[in-house]
């Protein structure tokens, strides 16, 4: 299918600004960059009845968060959200827009958590602090006003791996209990060996030297990408594990890992839906602004967890 004309348009936009790649300024200019673009390419921000930032008890101190409440009143269903920026990149605020739909248009709570980011802080902590907040909205469901009984983990990009790597930890470690798993255009393979890495190497957003180097970044030795809390695809099984929508992009590097990892999961009984935007890239789904495809996979990502919880 050719590229989508919204995301053609993005391209063009990054190449006339001749904005430097991640991986040739540095982990502390690549923030200001990531999010010197949001205010460019992130939709309306959608109202919601309550707005709150919070401090979650973390394994190397508070973590912060936001809460997202769609309505007052009741206790509704919560998704535990990671936002993706490789690891180095991006915070609560760069997500904001995307916690907004989801929160309003699944009729849930969103807490979206901004774990630590590498270099200063190399993997397992992300996931560790992803778990401890996992833990923590459960545990605290009651006073948060959600349900325990319906939580869901989700991100993009990096979230997704986080996500995916949360659900199987929740299954094997006696953490509460995962109801669905929203993985957006997720990071799977740490090696980087799928075809579409070197299909999509350049020229579609991200790179394959970003996504490397975001990987040497995060990684604390390349013998890390063997591990499964890095690599979900290297899970040696992946079955009981929460059901799970996975979204793919078609002119994205990590496009094939995603299939790779919907198959497996179908495979192994779990309830999947594979959705394959073919036209789009990396990152779309965060940029409404320019790409009108972004409303119809966030919608498409809020009914599949509406769906989950009836």
């Amino acid at each position: 299918m050719p590229l989508d004309p919204d995301a053609q348009t993005l391209l063009d936009m990054v190449k006339e600004a001749n904005r430097p790649t991640f991986e040739t300024v540095g982990a502390a200019e690549a923030r200001v960059l990531f999010m010197a673009g949001r205010p460019v390419l992130a939709p309306e921000p959608m109202p919601v009845a309550e707005l709150r930032d919070l401090a979650i008890p973390g394994p190397a101190g508070p973590i912060p968060a936001r809460l997202y409440r769609p309505a007052a009143g009741g206790s509704l269903p919560v998704l535990v959200f990671f936002h993706g920026g490789g690891w180095v990149v991006g915070n609560v605020e760069s997500h904001d827009t995307v916690c907004r739909h989801l929160a309003s248009r699944a009729g849930c709570v969103v807490v979206s958590v901004d774990y630590r980011l590498a270099p200063e802080h190399k993997f397992p902590a992300a996931v560790e602090d992803c778990v401890a907040a996992t833990e923590w909205v459960a545990d605290n469901a009651a006073s948060l006003g959600v349900d325990a009984k319906r939580l869901a983990v989700g991100g993009d990009s990096a979230g997704g791996n986080l996500a995916a790597v949360v659900s199987l930890m929740a299954r094997d470690r006696g953490m509460p209990p995962i109801s669905y798993q929203l993985l957006i255009y997720p990071a799977l393979d740490a090696a980087m060996t799928h075809p579409s890495i070197e299909r999509f190497a350049e020229g579609y957003l991200l790179t394959r030297a970003t996504m490397r180097w975001f990987y040497e970044q995060y990684l604390r030795a390349p013998e890390d990408a063997a591990d499964w809390r890095a690599s979900p695809l290297a899970a040696p099984d992946l079955g009981g594990v929460a059901p799970a929508l996975v979204l793919t992009a078609g002119y994205d590097p990590l496009c094939d890992e995603g299939d790779a990892y919907a198959a497996r999961l179908a495979a192994a009984g779990v309830a999947v839906i594979h959705r394959r935007f073919a036209d789009q890239i990396h990152g779309f789904a965060m940029n409404g602004k320019l790409i009108r495809a972004a409303d119809a996979a966030l919608d498409e990502a809020a009914a599949a967890l509406r769906q989950a919880w009836v």
